[in-house]
């Protein structure tokens, strides 16, 4: 995470940039209907460009809002002026509320995290949210991690809780991971 802040602007944003055409040409993003996905803030990998290029080609984007005991609502992303300043320093939707149970019409899920080992253990920031959002996707549902390559396939600690992911997203390309309960 400290390498994070260490990153040049200029290589953040070819990171937004690369990752929204990665992401767009991935085939269960390019075949998907409707995709959760989160915004980033901070020194997060980018995801404001990548939000708007899956709009722009024609995609429901399901955006979380956390709500009581750290657990995920969802609404539908209305544009960049549809965003607000919210719990945790994040942005997020001011729409209708969907319920919990809406991450379930997503034909793909794109989570955050700080690390991900070969085995889908992901790190987030400590909260707990997506442990308790993604249990609630239809199996089968496709769930990657949006991360710096160097991020990608590193020992991280996990506990019996955690959901773990099958794909890291990164800026040079999708890293499908290894494990028996992936989701």
């Amino acid at each position: 995470m400290a390498g994070r802040k260490r990153r040049p602007l200029d290589a953040a944003a070819r990171f937004s940039s690369a990752v929204a055409e990665v992401a767009l040409a991935w085939a269960p993003v390019r075949d998907a209907a409707t995709v959760a996905v989160y915004v980033s803030v901070g020194s997060e990998p980018g995801t404001g460009l990548l939000i708007d290029a899956l709009a722009a080609a024609g995609k429901r984007v399901l955006l979380p809002v956390v709500v009581a005991g750290l657990d995920l609502d969802w609404a539908v992303y209305a544009g960049r002026s549809g965003l607000a300043p919210a719990v945790r320093g994040l942005l997020e939707p001011t729409g209708p509320r969907l319920g919990r149970d809406a991450i379930a019409q997503a034909d793909v899920v794109l989570v955050p995290g700080t690390a991900v080992s070969s085995t889908g253990a992901r790190l987030g920031q400590g909260g707990g949210c997506y442990d308790r959002a993604l249990p609630r996707i239809t199996s089968g549902t496709p769930v990657a991690v949006v991360l710096y390559d160097d991020e990608v396939g590193l020992d991280v600690p996990s506990d019996p809780h955690d959901v773990r992911v099958g794909f890291a997203l990164t800026s040079s390309g999708v890293v499908a991971l290894k494990s028996p309960d992936i989701r």
